[in-house]
This record gives structure tokens, C-alpha cells and sequence, in this order.
């Protein structure tokens, strides 16, 4: 049994920690806040809660698995999952709404022939045809496998784009390319807004971006009764069923060394505490983490920051509003059905998301502004509005500048992957959203069984089934 010391109680190192702790670890772990989640927050006022993070949870299958192979409870014991349907509401420039529902290749495509006429869904399933065989050349060296060590052949980009006839690409397409040449016109915004609210810039992120769309299509949009937070409960809930310890309020200043190897770790009040293995469950640029020879480096403060405005809305939340409106421009409406965040049936709690380009920094009025798009009548009904900035994610979470990380994507050259989870220093891993294979819950979630994997079986290690 070893004695292991995690950095971080967000979700990956959570993830990391209970999978360590099945296979006979002696696992604590080290927050310098005072609570766990990481990002998946919960803020409450006036009988009103709302998440702080992510609103709904892609590709639930990383929690079920990491359920499964911790504890005799699965998932669906221990949360209320349940599909968001219709998956997303469209609001473009135009006035053109168009709603598509959960998890329905052919029912998107009617809608989609419906809002913009015959062939219109043929062209999107095309599309997302194109992002399934991209999906299916990366899932597993970007989700499932420790990277690799000629990573580089993941900055090829995957996607099959089309080449125009008698020409010859120069280079492969950006995403909002992809929109343009194969989709076009208000079809085509649909596309780049789906990448956008990832973080994600179209006219720079490869046309592989196309897979997170996918991703949705196929295998749904979930959310949480409770909101997401009470996922972040569970995870910390089936730790400590495995024993795993949790000292919060303890900040980590830097990683102990001792014959070459990592020994345990310096915390901010002087106390170094002695350990077999590290896991660094933050950004590696915050504690100076040596990145493992050749690595892809730590990536660089995310391009587009992140601002989430909460509303308390006076009147009940109407039955044919839609949990996620994406109202264009990076802004994400989220209108949960779920009694857990109101006072009472007469009243609606709303979460406004938007990316913004570096140097921008948006209003809480033009906020209110872009979700009157998608509330009617949002302005009549505003109890309260409370904004949260990249410095407040900073304050609360330790992010370098606030930054949120997306997920890692092939293509660009490979500047959209992630560091290595194994380091230069043995004894010293890698987890959470900074590390491979990137931010977002599924992808987070899965270095808990990559790093888990690297501890419990070394280098042979070749990555989850």
C-alpha cells in the first residue's frame, strides 16, 4: 500500500483518488479551498441556487464507469440523471429559431429541413458523419490512452474535410470553414456557435472541433437533479466510502523531491507532508510542475474567458422552455426544470455562460441583454443578478487567470493538446482539466482512470477498456 498525496479535490483528482483508493492506496487529498468540485460549484442566495460550472454533463458514460469500477452503488443510485430534451434551442442574429431534440440524428435533421429548407438536415448529418469518423481515428489515443509519445501525429488534423474539386487545400480547414464551405449561411452559425460555447475560437480551432457536437448528438445531453454540483457530491461521497481522505483549507506551496522522485508535499503553512506518489490534480503552471520530456506544454491562458451571470426571476419557469438556448455571440442560456433551484414553483432560476474574446468583458446589462433572447419578457421578471468573472473563478477554484480548459482536440498541430499525465519527475502524476485529455467532465474525469491506470501498472500501462 502506498501512501499517495493529491493536489486539488476537483474532478478529475477526485476521479483519480477513489480509483486509487479501490486498488489499496492510501489516498489523501489537499484543497486549498474549503470545499471539493473544483469549477462545479453551487451558489445560493435568497432560496435561488445555481451552478457555477458546467449545466449539463456529455458523454455520462466516464461517471457510470467510474461508479462501476469504485463502489457496488452505480450512478444512477447515487444522482438523479436525467436527458435534457429537446438537447438545445438556436436563437440567430436573424430572429430564426430553431430547436433540436436529444440524442435524434434524424429528428435534428427535420427540424433543421424545417428551419432552413429540404437538405438542410442532410448536410448537418453529413457534417457530423464526417466528425463521427474524426471521433472514431482519436477516441481512444485522446480519451481513453495515456498520450502518446509521437504525439505529434495527433496535430494532423482528422477531420475528412472536402476538398474543393480541381484544387488542392493548402491546409487543412478550420472549423469555421467547415461551417462555411459544407454547411453555409445561418446552418453553418449553428455549427460555430455548438464549438464556441466550448471555449473554442472556429476561426482558429481545426476542423475536428466538429466532434464535440457529435459527441452530443450521439450520446446525449444530461443533467443533474440538483444541478451538476450534486455529481460533484457523489464523486466525494464514493471517496470517502473508499476511505479516501480530504484535508481542505490546506494549500499546497510545492512538491517535495527527494532522490529523484517525488516524496510528498510543502503545504503553504510550512508542513511537509511525506508520500509515496503526487498527483497534481491543478494547472501544472501554478506549482512550477516539471512536464515530462517532450511533452506537449502547458497550455497558455485559454484564448476566450469565461463570465456567468445568475438570475432570480420573479413568475414560474414556463412549460415550454428549453433547458439550453444558445443565444449566439458565445452566450448560453441555461433554465433548469428543477425544484432544487427556486424557493418555491413560483419562481425561475437562470444561468447566462459567455465566451468573449481576449480583452473583452462583458456587462451584467448586456448579459441581461443577450438572454432576453431566449427569456421573453426577462427584464419584467428580474428579482436579482449577481456576475462572476475569470477573477472570481480564480479566487474560488485557483485557476491561472480564471482560465477554464477545453477539451483536447487532434489537429492545429497539436497546440490544442495537453501535458502528459506521467512528469519529468517519477513519482509525480498529472490530472484534472490541465492534463491530458483535457477540460470539460467527461474528459476530466477520464485521467482519473489514465492516471489510476499509470500508478496501479507502471509504464505497461496502454489505457482503459
Amino acid at each position: 500500500m502506498a501512501r499517495i498525496a493529491v493536489i486539488g479535490a476537483g474532478m478529475g483528482a477526485m476521479a483519480t483518488a477513489a480509483r486509487l483508493a479501490v486498488a489499496g492506496h492510501q489516498v489523501t487529498v489537499y484543497e486549498r479551498g474549503s470545499t471539493y468540485g473544483g469549477a462545479v460549484g453551487r451558489y445560493e442566495r435568497d432560496g435561488f441556487a445555481f451552478d457555477t460550472g458546467p449545466g449539463l454533463l456529455h458523454l455520462p458514460a466516464v461517471y457510470r464507469d467510474l461508479f462501476v469500477k469504485t463502489g457496488k452503488r452505480p450512478l444512477e443510485e447515487c444522482v438523479d440523471l436525467v436527458q435534457v430534451d429537446p438537447a438545445v434551442r438556436h436563437v440567430l442574429p436573424d430572429g430564426t429559431v430553431v430547436t433540436l431534440p436529444n440524442a435524434s440524428r434524424g429528428g435534428a435533421a427535420a427540424a433543421l429541413d424545417q428551419a432552413f429548407g429540404a437538405g438542410a438536415g442532410d448536410r448537418w448529418s453529413d457534417v457530423l458523419g464526417r466528425a463521427r469518423d474524426a471521433w472514431d481515428a482519436t477516441r481512444r489515443p485522446l480519451l481513453e490512452e495515456p498520450l502518446r509519445p509521437d504525439w505529434q501525429v495527433l496535430g494532423e488534423d482528422p477531420y475528412p474535410a472536402l476538398r474543393r474539386s480541381g484544387l488542392l487545400r493548402r491546409r487543412p480547414p478550420t472549423l469555421a470553414e467547415v461551417a462555411a464551405r459544407e454547411l453555409g449561411g445561418p446552418l453553418g452559425e449553428l455549427l460555430r456557435e455548438r464549438v464556441l460555447a466550448y471555449g473554442l475560437d472556429p476561426a482558429t480551432a481545426p476542423a475536428s472541433a466538429a466532434v464535440l457536437p457529435y459527441m452530443e448528438q450521439t450520446f446525449g445531453s444530461w443533467y443533474v437533479r440538483g444541478g451538476l454540483r450534486a455529481l460533484a457530491t457523489a464523486v466525494h461521497e464514493r471517496c470517502l466510502e473508499r476511505k479516501v481522505g480530504f484535508v481542505f483549507g490546506a494549500g499546497v506551496r510545492e512538491v517535495v523531491e527527494r532522490d529523484g522522485r517525488a516524496a510528498g508535499l510543502l503545504l503553504a503553512g510550512g508542513e511537509v507532508v511525506e508520500a509515496d506518489a503526487v498527483v497534481c490534480g491543478v494547472d501544472p503552471r501554478a506549482l512550477a510542475i516539471p512536464l515530462a520530456p517532450g511533452s506537449p506544454p502547458a497550455r497558455s491562458t485559454a484564448p476566450r474567458a469565461r463570465y456567468t451571470l445568475f438570475l432570480a426571476l420573479r413568475g414560474a419557469r414556463p412549460a415550454d422552455a428549453v433547458h439550453r438556448t444558445l443565444a449566439g455571440g458565445g452566450v448560453t442560456v441555461l433554465r433548469p426544470d428543477d425544484p432544487a433551484a427556486t424557493p418555491d414553483a413560483g419562481h425561475e432560476a437562470v444561468t447566462v455562460q459567455a465566451v468573449v474574446a481576449p480583452g473583452s468583458a462583458p456587462t451584467a446589462a448586456g448579459l441581461v441583454a443577450a438572454a432576453s433572447r431566449a427569456v421573453p419578457g426577462l427584464r419584467e421578471r428580474l428579482l436579482w443578478h449577481e456576475l462572476r468573472t475569470p477573477a472570481d473563478i480564480s479566487e474560488a477554484t485557483g485557476a491561472v487567470d480564471g482560465a477554464v480548459p477545453a477539451p483536447a482536440l487532434a489537429g492545429a498541430g497539436g497546440r490544442l493538446l495537453y501535458p502528459a499525465n506521467t512528469t519529468a519527475l517519477p513519482g509525480l502524476y498529472l490530472a484534472g482539466g490541465w492534463a491530458h485529455p483535457g477540460g470539460g467532465l467527461p474528459h476530466a474525469g477520464m485521467t482519473g482512470a489514465l492516471v489510476a491506470g499509470l500508478i496501479v501498472e507502471g509504464a505497461g500501462f496502454r489505457g482503459s477498456r
